[in-house]
């Protein structure tokens, strides 16, 4: 079949279709009915036994008392904290290694320096302090706030 006889017979199909039935009753039959009421999707029930255990979960971990730290564990705890945060603090500062930084900071260097080895010494002497790490993070926070700004100006 050619495409000059495709068009042809395309041509000659009516332009409009009445249905074989008047459809307007139907739909304004299922308008007017009340809708069917929706059921829940499965994931609902499942969402809400998911929350039912965690509720549980939640209070069964909060009824019980947490083990009491042994002395020694929580010294070791501090001491191990004390070593990353030295071990963070030395990774940031060697990305300034070789950078000039201006004489006038140098005092100011030299002294959050010697606060940070004082604050470990204390750590070693008293492992207990936990305050110390607060202490240690605040100096290298510092050290490392006025490196930057010294470099990047």
């Amino acid at each position: 079949m050619s495409d000059n006889e495709l068009r042809w017979q395309l041509r000659q199909l009516p332009r409009e279709i009445d249905p074989p039935r008047d459809l307007w009753p139907g739909i304004a039959d299922r308008l007017q009915r009340p809708a069917a009421p929706r059921r829940r999707p499965w994931f609902a029930a499942l969402a809400v036994a998911a929350s039912l255990c965690l509720a549980v979960g939640l209070a069964w971990h909060l009824r019980q008392p947490p083990p009491p730290a042994s002395p020694d564990f929580r010294a070791e705890l501090v001491q191990r904290e004390a070593a990353a945060l030295t071990l963070e603090y030395q990774a940031a500062l060697d990305q300034f290694q070789g950078a000039p930084m201006p004489e006038p900071l140098m005092p100011a260097l030299a002294t959050l320096d010697r606060s940070a080895a004082d604050i470990r010494l204390a750590i070693a002497s008293d492992p207990e302090a936990v305050f110390l790490l607060d202490q240690l993070r605040r100096t290298y926070a510092r050290r490392l706030s006025l490196t930057q700004r010294a470099v990047t100006g």
